[in-house]
């Protein structure tokens, strides 16, 4: 087994307030709340909710189209705003050196913020990459954004990337669950400092047809979904799992009163597909 993505036991996870720093004196925490597809009031709703379940990292995007529906979340919340970890997304027709700041700016409109906590570039363009980097790489310098990433970049983007920029993207976020591992990618983003954040980490629902995964989960008294997330986070992985519905956000965030062996963890490791 590759070293780089082997089982990891030097992961310590005590509660949903964990954080991993991800770039100078940004703390991010390890498991959030996606909200692709969630819209208007129930997704104000289901963040509002969140919040009251100790949840700090919401994760939105511009192609989401559901900003406005975040940022009265965090109006209403009652949060410290220096609490809440805010990711959004720049889309592809705002690439490019001169566009991206107007991307950002509708998108700090749209949340009622001043700034976010991390940008990503949503998808690669190989060839507006190096233009929209070096504009990224100025709004985080002008305080727009506290952190920049970029989001489903494959290795040879990432080649890319950074072959020009003058600092390397906080995190990589990408599709990443028991069955989809992207081991390349894993070892690739570690070997160069980049936080790794997985969307779709309860394969969209579909962890109760992994049989490894139940049989797990039945010996801790958990379900398949929290085995996966817990092997998520034990890796040392950022999670988002994607909910509106209050008992799995409830369940989402019930990881931290039991661990995965090695065993445990190289048993998964092995479903990859």
């Amino acid at each position: 087994m590759d070293e780089s993505v082997a089982a990891t036991s030097d992961i310590r996870l005590h509660s949903i307030a964990d954080r991993i720093g991800v770039a100078p004196g940004v703390m991010m925490p390890r498991l959030g709340l996606g909200t692709s597809r969630a819209h208007g009031r129930e997704l104000t709703r289901t963040i509002l909710a969140a919040f009251e379940l100790g949840y700090r990292l919401i994760d939105t995007s511009a192609n989401y189209f559901n900003e406005e529906a975040v940022g009265e979340a965090i109006a209403q919340g009652g949060v410290p705003r220096g609490e809440i970890f805010v990711t959004t997304k720049l889309e592809g027709p705002d690439q490019g050196y001169r566009s991206a700041p107007r991307g950002l700016q509708g998108s700090l409109k749209r949340l009622g913020l001043d700034y976010v906590d991390l940008y990503l570039i949503h998808w690669p363009n190989a060839r507006l990459t190096s233009e929209t980097w070096r504009a990224m790489e100025e709004l985080r310098q002008a305080g727009l954004a506290r952190s920049i990433g970029v989001s489903n970049f494959e290795t040879s983007d990432l080649d890319q990337l950074l072959s020009t920029a003058t600092m390397p993207p906080a995190v990589n976020q990408l599709q990443l669950n028991p069955t989809v591992q992207r081991r390349d990618i894993q070892a690739y983003c570690r070997e160069r400092g980049i936080t790794l954040e997985a969307w779709a980490p309860i394969m969209r629902g579909h962890v109760d047809d992994v049989r490894v995964l139940a049989e797990i989960g039945r010996h801790h008294s958990k379900s398949p979904a929290h085995v996966s997330l817990r092997w998520i986070l034990q890796k040392g992985i950022v999670a988002i799992p994607k909910t509106v519905h209050d008992a799995r956000l409830r369940e989402n965030a019930n990881l931290y009163d039991f661990e995965l062996t090695t065993d445990e963890m190289q048993a998964i490791d092995a479903l990859e597909e």
